[in-house]
């Protein structure tokens, strides 16, 4: 019943900024708290970015200072913008609820190269 949409990705250059968005639905999505996640090829996904549902907000340390979670309530909308970006951080990004995994979306490929 959970549903969860991301999109918003797409090829950039380094340096380059993007803002996913997650839409959702199937949940009370004010009261959970959601991640974002991210996976490369061969790799399990990974954890990026939280956001509670007070608002408070945290990071990996691999995007802290270039990556802000954010939320929108009224629209069911979770969203990441990610400035400065780097090779590093391509992948497919995921959000998800942090209570519970079990459901995901289809992801959003964000490619960053020259």
């Amino acid at each position: 019943q959970v549903q969860l949409v991301e999109s918003g990705g797409g090829l950039v250059q380094p340096g380059g900024s993007l803002r996913l968005s997650c839409k959702v639905s199937g949940f009370n999505f004010e009261k959970n708290a959601m991640d974002w996640y991210r996976q490369i090829p061969g790799a399990q996904r990974a954890w990026v970015a939280r956001i509670d549902v007070k608002g408070i907000t945290d990071y990996v340390d691999s995007v802290k200072g270039r990556f802000t979670i954010s939320r929108d309530n009224a629209k069911d909308t979770l969203y990441l913008q990610m400035n400065n970006l780097q090779p590093e951080d391509t992948a497919v990004y995921y959000c998800n609820l942090v209570f519970s995994t079990r459901d995901w979306g289809q992801g959003t490929q964000v490619t960053v190269s020259s």
